[in-house]
């Protein structure tokens, strides 16, 4: 009984995770295509509809931690770390009207985790685990560091694509990007390091919470 309830219990967490990670993003994604204006020439509506989409993401954000925290009993250091930068950037965007701190949000934010990751790894320290607070059941030592590097690299081309896109796209474009490409980007790349994970000890069944426990955007 105890089992079967067990089994129950974890696509839900799974599920949360994923709310609680990019949950946010589509908020702002939706509040922006609300209040966008119909001319993508009109400066001052862009911008408007920036500075609402950002209050919603914001409130968002604020939610998903209420929610990691009530379902999940915690909230790992890597959404803490994404959330202040948000909220940080988030409210520049807000006081300035200046669409430009939104957009450099997330190159902030995967500078920072793969800082910190190479930061480890000098160190000789998996510090992905650490941030995600995550045991996936077998995993060795040898695989938290290969998972740790190859995510550290991937933070930082994900960081020269976003600086890459907002400097070629309009807003609306490079948020459609960020919702759907890099959401995109982040599955395929943790899909591809299954087999590595898989050789270095993690069990079968721990397959489904690496593919719902990607590092949130």
């Amino acid at each position: 009984m105890a089992q079967t309830q067990a089994t129950d219990e974890k696509p839900k967490a799974s599920w949360i995770n994923l709310v609680v990670d990019f949950g946010p993003l589509l908020v702002f994604f939706l509040a922006y295509r609300h209040f966008a204006p119909a001319d993508s020439d009109n400066g001052i509506g862009v911008v408007l509809a920036v500075t609402k989409g950002t209050v919603a993401f914001m409130v968002a954000t604020l939610a998903a931690l209420i929610v990691s925290k009530w379902r999940l009993g915690h909230v790992s250091p890597m959404v803490w770390l994404s959330s202040a930068l948000i909220l940080g950037f988030g409210g520049l965007t807000v006081v300035l009207n200046d669409p430009v701190y939104i957009q450099i949000k997330p190159t902030a934010v995967y500078l920072l985790f793969a800082g910190v990751l190479f930061w480890g790894l000098w160190r000789g320290k998996a510090m992905l685990r650490y941030l995600l607070q995550s045991a996936f059941e077998g995993l060795s030592d040898e695989g938290w560091l290969k998972l740790s590097r190859n995510w550290a690299f991937f933070f930082l081309f994900l960081a020269a694509l976003n600086e890459t896109l907002r400097q070629v796209l309009t807003f609306g474009g490079w948020l459609q990007a960020k919702l759907w490409g890099f959401t995109a980007l982040s599955f395929l790349f943790t899909f591809s390091q299954l087999p590595m994970v898989l050789r270095e000890g993690l069990a079968e069944e721990a397959k489904d919470e690496v593919l719902t426990n990607p590092p949130p955007e």
